[in-house]
């Protein structure tokens, strides 16, 4: 562990009982005493506090306009930046030129600048490609000096709002700069567990102040990374390496709802971003395969790796699975062949040398409660 990047809150996690694991570089707490299967439920039912810290931070100031940096930044995927409202996020996928995903992301109109959040793996590389096709619009700033929390959970909005009464109006997906006594907070309704909740950045020297005073209230939890991957699986919602890479379309991934109009065929700026050739063809005429919810029969879970087989026929492969807490039985999601994707469709995962039975399901297992 000691060539590994140690989070700005380390110490807390430590003194919280987190037991410490390695994960994209970093010392990341997996669990607290809690446990995993507690710590998922208490994220269900009240509220959790995760440190997503090793995630990048990234400002695109622009240069010129914002709309030179808005278009320019569009450039780089199948997404609607130009059409963005001032104080709205949005998700976001950097595309190569085969159509395959270069990482997935967060990014935000701030009026005079665009706010982005990459994934902590991708990290270097994202920042490398923003800078060598956004310079001669935008400059791109790595923000160094920030943690970043998400609260999450039906009672995110009524603890955040006793430290920022403020948060209580915001709707899914807005986003906010709010001055308080642990600096200014970057805000947004938004997380990755399929509940309501927040993501905060904080000034590195606001942070434990911060997560101490979300910590002291009744509802909130500190919640490590085995939870946090058996919420995002119950929401249907894809961890990039795993159920995305470079090899996956976002229309074989069922990302479709992130392209938005003005990109697709016949929209006002169609196309021009990376492997638009073979992504709007999908969208046209659908993908070979596509990413489907699975539910195995029994209580065995079925994890990343398992093949996927009709009859005798190999048919996929699953990417991501384990046990879902809040639905009580064992869950998954994969990529098999288009004609084997509808939900009902019997299947066979085989599990330690015998094929189990398993049924093609709708996603997200656990409905979502985002306050739109």
């Amino acid at each position: 562990m000691s060539d590994l990047l140690r989070l700005g809150l380390n110490d807390l996690h430590e003194e919280l009982g987190g037991k410490m694991v390695p994960f994209a570089g970093y010392s990341m707490p997996v669990q607290y005493p809690m446990g995993v299967l507690k710590e998922h439920l208490h994220t269900r039912a009240a509220a959790g506090l995760f440190d997503v810290s090793h995630m990048g931070q990234v400002i695109l100031r622009p240069k010129g306009s914002y709309e030179a940096t808005a278009l320019d930044f569009e450039r780089l995927m199948p997404v609607d930046v130009a059409g963005l409202a001032e104080g709205r996020q949005r998700y976001g996928l950097f595309t190569n030129d085969a159509g395959g995903i270069l990482d997935d992301l967060m990014f935000a109109n701030r009026g005079d600048h665009l706010f982005v959040v990459v994934n902590a793996a991708c990290k270097a590389a994202d920042i490398a490609h923003m800078q060598a096709h956004l310079s001669a619009t935008t400059e791109v700033l790595p923000v160094t000096d920030r943690a970043l929390l998400a609260l999450q959970g039906p009672a995110a909005e009524a603890a955040l709002a006793r430290l920022v009464p403020q948060v209580a109006a915001m709707r899914f997906m807005d986003v906010a700069q709010v001055p308080t006594v642990f600096g200014e907070l970057w805000i947004s309704r938004s997380g990755y567990t399929g509940e309501d909740g927040y993501e905060i950045s904080v000034p590195d020297g606001g942070a434990e102040g911060l997560a101490r005073a979300l910590l002291a209230m009744a509802e909130v939890a500190p919640i490590g990374l085995g939870a946090r991957d058996s919420l995002r699986l119950e929401a249907g919602l894809c961890l990039y390496g795993h159920d995305i890479d470079e090899t996956t379309s976002p229309v074989e991934a069922g990302l479709t709802w992130a392209i938005q109009k003005a990109r697709r065929t016949g929209g006002a700026r169609e196309g021009g971003f990376p492997g638009a050739a073979r992504i709007l063809r999908e969208l046209a005429e659908g993908p070979a395969r596509r990413r489907v919810g699975l539910r195995p029969e029994g209580r065995a879970p079925m994890r990343e790796g398992v093949e996927l087989y009709a009859g005798e026929t190999a048919v996929g492969r699953i990417t991501s699975g384990g046990f879902g807490p809040s639905v009580e039985a064992p869950i998954a999601m994969g990529y098999v062949t288009a004609d084997h994707a509808a939900t009902g469709t019997a299947l066979a995962g085989e599990l330690r040398g015998k094929r189990q039975p398993v049924t093609v399901a709708d996603m997200p297992f656990q409905p979502t409660t985002y306050k739109r």
